[in-house]
């Protein structure tokens, strides 16, 4: 009888383009028994987990929830007890709006060994990809990162606290709440703060809207963007270094 050794590892799959996973969790994967991945894993980062390791969706995406978050931490745990090793491969980073620590802290709770390898979060690795700094001196001495929908399905109220600093403002999973975040800007009088939105970031199927807060909703129905995507609104959009990314701005603004 194999004598099996229970563990669990986080490992943050980053914002999207496979070559921004992380080492660290390119070697965690390599070792891994079972790979249960969501809808923000790209799927080519499952390459390199062995070809016999055991491969489940776990994934929850708008309209289609493959499994609850409850169900998902029992998958982790009955897998671990199992087959030995388990990578829970999540989009991003797992502790940015992830639910990581809620996976981990059911794990350990069975007394499994955890580790946490953190991804790059698409909250600073999508407006960068574009050429957005999203602190830059002078401009911008922080910024608010915000889902955009809580576990209730409602707009954060972070969000209106938000619309009042000078702070560059990232939104993710806001998509399906952006008339309700672009009011809360506009009764702020910022009309002509610029944003940026940023589909896909980081993949080639990557598409940008970008305009002021007064002008964004048509510019999404323009260019027909939806979810999931990146919502960047400040002054650090106009800044942006990325050639024509300036020029847009102008133009649409």
């Amino acid at each position: 009888m194999l004598n099996i050794k229970p563990k669990v590892t986080l490992v943050g799959a980053g914002p999207g383009d496979p070559e921004l996973l992380t080492l660290k969790g390119v070697k965690a994967l390599a070792e891994a028994n079972v790979v249960l991945y969501d809808a923000l894993a790209n799927e080519e980062i499952l390459a390199y987990a062995p070809k016999n390791a055991i491969k489940i969706f776990v994934g929850k995406q708008i309209g289609n929830h493959a499994y609850t978050q409850d169900q998902i931490n029992q998958l982790i745990v009955d897998n671990a007890l199992t087959y030995g090793n388990v990578v829970r491969l999540k989009g991003g980073d797992s502790f940015i709006f992830g639910r990581g620590s809620e996976e981990i802290e059911f794990a350990e709770s069975f007394g499994i060994e955890t580790a946490v390898i953190p991804g790059i979060s698409s909250v600073v690795a999508v407006p960068a990809s574009q050429g957005i700094s999203i602190t830059k001196r002078g401009v911008s001495e922080s910024f608010w990162a915000i889902t955009g929908t809580t576990s209730d399905r409602r707009l954060s109220s972070d969000v209106a606290l938000a619309a009042q600093s000078s702070a560059t403002v990232v939104i993710v999973m806001g998509m399906h709440k952006l008339p309700q975040i672009i009011d809360l800007f506009q009764k702020e009088d910022k009309g002509d703060l610029p944003v940026a939105i940023i589909q896909n970031g980081t993949t080639t199927e990557e598409k940008i809207g970008v305009g002021t807060v007064d002008s964004i909703l048509n510019i999404v129905k323009e260019e027909v963007l939806s979810s999931p995507a990146i919502i960047v609104l400040g002054e650090v959009v106009r800044e942006s270094n990325k050639r024509g990314f300036t020029k847009s701005f102008c133009q649409r603004k």
